[in-house]
Order: structure tokens, then C-alpha cells, then sequence
């Protein structure tokens, strides 16, 4: 008898369990079908025969996506913001690395302050980081130049390197470094041979993220680009000045590059185990 009263009021228990589960699963189905409508108007529209945005599309056509290859103003302007998301990719996981080992390893005075100032990007307005950033660089000549917004960029991305990283380290096992020390390597040595290579996960997914945060970024780009052309820009001035399903066909090809990249982010970065003792 107590057995049996035992396991039925497990079984009660895993009823009374189960419900909540299903329930969030069900409202996490909805807002992922919430967020995914979208898709459902732009890629139909990709491919309509109209001179304008309609839906549903009166017909098929390949002629948005001619436009934009025939276009040289929209491969300028794609060219662009790979180049500057490259650049801030560089930039930004090199000095967010730095960083991150400061804030989890460094003991100096006013590390707190540091670590907020860091973060304050991510909390700031992206248009307030725009004018601050727009008011010194105007000092320097930096606006209208495509490294301007590649500078611009960088600070709004090193936040989330830091994060990604300052993570990694927190986690990693720091005795191996230790180990390393202890048998005659170099606090550097042991860094760049033991530390690098167990944390590298966290630098690509860190690096990708950097690329994604440059790549579909606006605010910024607008303050600091001057008549150059960022992707992003030139999505927003179409919208203003010229409505035509090349802005869906556009959007199509973001979206499927962006893709790709957080693919690669998670088959190169989460995917890479660390190194073998």
C-alpha cells in the first residue's frame, strides 16, 4: 500500500509538472510564429510582378533581384557595410578580449566603473551613442569615411564581445593555466597556447556577433557615413524615396546572409571542443 501511494502521488506530481511545461511550449510556438509573419509578406513579395508593394504579388518575376545586382549604388552600398563589419569584426574582438581578461583576471581600482562603462553601450539609445560619438568624430574628420563608421561601430560592438567572452573566462578552469605556468611556460605562453585555444568557441561566437552587430546597424551608420552608403542606409532611404519590391528582395538576401552567419557561428563556435590533454 505505501508503495503504491508512493508512486501515485509521483505520478501526480509529474501530471502536475508536465502542464507548465506544455503550457510555455505552447506560448513560445506563438511567439516564434509571431516574430516568423513577417517572412510570410517579404519573401512573396521578393518575387512579384508589380511596380509596387502589394500583397499577395499579382505575379512571379526574378526582376527585384536583376534590379538590385544590376544596380550599382546597392552593391556599393553592400560592399561597404562588409567591409566596415569586417573591420569592426577585427577590431572589436581584439580590444573586447583585452577587456574581458581586465574585468575577469585584473585587480586595479575602479574595475566596477570600468566594467559599467563598457556596458553602457548596450543600455544606452543607439541615438545617443550616435551624436556622442557624431560630436568627437566631427573633431577628428572622421565622418563620411567608411572607417569612421568602422570605429563607430566598434564601440557599440565590444559590449557584447566582452560579455561572450567575460563569460568563457569565468567558466574556464584557470588552474590549467596555472599548470602550464608551473611547468616553465610564460604567463604569455600559457595564455596563447592553454587559455586561447580552450576559450576559442567564445571568440568566434563573439567575433560572428560583432559581424552581425556592424552588418545590420543604422543609426550609427547614418550619423557617420556622410553621402557613403551603408546596406542598412540604403534600405532606408529606399523605403523614403523610391517603394518598389527591391527593398523585399534585399531583405530576402540580408536575411539569408545573416543566416548563414549565425550557422557558422554555431557549427564554428559552439561546435569546436577544447584542446585535448
Amino acid at each position: 500500500m505505501g508503495m503504491n501511494s508512493n508512486n501515485s502521488k509521483a505520478s501526480i506530481q509529474r501530471g502536475g509538472s508536465r502542464w507548465p511545461r506544455l503550457i510555455l511550449n505552447i506560448y513560445c510556438g506563438f511567439v516564434f510564429l509571431f516574430l516568423m509573419l513577417p517572412l510570410l509578406v517579404v519573401f512573396p513579395l521578393s518575387f512579384s510582378s508589380s511596380q509596387y508593394l502589394k500583397f499577395p504579388p499579382p505575379g512571379f518575376s526574378w526582376r527585384w533581384y536583376e534590379k538590385y545586382l544590376d544596380t550599382p549604388a546597392w552593391i556599393d552600398a553592400t560592399i561597404t557595410s562588409i567591409k566596415v563589419a569586417t573591420g569592426t569584426t577585427i577590431l572589436a574582438t581584439i580590444l573586447g578580449t583585452m577587456v574581458a581578461f581586465s574585468l575577469v583576471r585584473g585587480t586595479y581600482p575602479g574595475k566596477a566603473w570600468v566594467d559599467r562603462l563598457v556596458t553602457a553601450p548596450i543600455i544606452i539609445p543607439n541615438i545617443i551613442i550616435a551624436v556622442a560619438i557624431y560630436g568627437v568624430f566631427a573633431k577628428f574628420r572622421l565622418i563620411g569615411s567608411w572607417y569612421g563608421v568602422m570605429i563607430g561601430h566598434t564601440v557599440y560592438a565590444i559590449p557584447f564581445v566582452v560579455l561572450v567572452i567575460g563569460a568563457a573566462l569565468r567558466t574556464y578552469d584557470v588552474g590549467q593555466e596555472h599548470a602550464a605556468m608551473g611547468l616553465g611556460a610564460s604567463r604569455l605562453k600559457a595564455v596563447w597556447y592553454v587559455t586561447f585555444p580552450q576559450i576559442k568557441p567564445a571568440i568566434i561566437s563573439a567575433a560572428f556577433l560583432a559581424f552581425i552587430t556592424s552588418f545590420d546597424e543604422l543609426i550609427i551608420a547614418m550619423f557617420l557615413s556622410g553621402s557613403n552608403m551603408t546596406l542598412p542606409k540604403k534600405m532606408f532611404e529606399n523605403i523614403i524615396f523610391e517603394i518598389d519590391p527591391t527593398i523585399s528582395a534585399v531583405s530576402v538576401l540580408q536575411i539569408l546572409f545573416v543566416g548563414g552567419v549565425l550557422f557558422l557561428a554555431s557549427r564554428f563556435g559552439a561546435g569546436i571542443s577544447p584542446i585535448k590533454s
